[in-house]
């Protein structure tokens, strides 16, 4: 069994056969598959997924940030009156972050939103899920001022060195590493970056399907499915078995997400 902490089966990708997506999912062992969201029209294709597999899927709320509106702030509002009300559905404040690896050039505004967003898992006791590419330090820098108010999250699809791991794992002690498809890559240095730096209890497991596909399935499109190949990838870097994987990832998850 696992918890597939970031998946994107509601984009449309998987339109034509999200129903056998699912099924695969269950049959390979999905407890729950975690959504999180991306832009304004991902937001209503979330929450009819969720609507459909109630005792599955459970959505977040973020604003991705490589897709920033010209002016993000009506967005942010709507966000977060949608983050506000009571009885709302959404287990996290995610996915959000900085990514400067294709476009640096609104670097500060991605900023002056991710901090937004930060205090609102801050303000609403929820987990935030962390986009970060080529932002290492930025991340570290923006997030550390609020390490002791969040109750803690996810740098979601780590990738980077032992040094960067260690610095996150010490700086922010309630949040944990997502690793996914790239741990099975041939030349990936992830498993010798886990093996040297990251306790077996500072992980959790996901997709970030449709993308980053496991070997055998490098290139193709990627889906809840595949999940077993991570763990027992993540089973021999550990010296366990993969259901001792998803048993730890599984519990690690749950500490993260106190709605689901």
């Amino acid at each position: 069994m696992f918890i597939d902490t970031h998946t994107h089966l509601y984009c449309e990708e998987f339109d034509a056969d999200r129903a056998e997506v699912v099924a695969r999912a269950k049959a390979a062992g999905a407890e729950w598959l975690l959504l999180p969201n991306i832009d304004e029209a991902s937001i209503g294709p979330m929450l009819q997924m969720c609507a459909d597999y109630p005792a599955l899927c459970r959505p977040m709320m973020g604003l991705h940030p490589t897709e920033l509106p010209a002016d993000p702030s009506p967005l942010l509002d709507r966000m977060e009156t949608m983050l506000t009300a009571p009885g709302n559905p959404f287990i996290a404040v995610g996915e959000v972050g900085i990514d400067l690896y294709w476009d640096a050039s609104r670097r500060e505004e991605q900023i002056a939103v991710f901090e937004r967003q930060i205090e609102w898992a801050v303000r609403l006791g929820l987990p935030l899920v962390v986009h970060s590419r080529s932002a290492h330090r930025d991340l570290v820098e923006t997030l550390r001022p609020y390490a002791d108010a969040l109750t803690g999250g996810i740098f979601h699809c780590f990738g980077g060195t032992a040094d960067e791991a260690h610095e996150l794992l010490q700086t922010f002690p309630r949040f944990v590493l997502g690793i996914g498809g790239v741990v099975t890559f041939k030349k990936s240095t992830l498993p010798a970056v886990l093996s040297a730096a990251v306790p077996f209890n500072r992980i959790v497991v996901e997709t970030d399907a449709p993308y980053l596909a496991p070997t055998p399935h490098r290139g193709q499109r990627n889906e809840s499915a595949y999940v077993p190949l991570v763990l027992q990838k993540l089973a021999g870097v550990y010296a366990t078995t993969p259901e001792a994987v998803g048993l730890q990832t599984s519990q690690t998850a749950r500490r993260i997400f106190a709605r689901l």
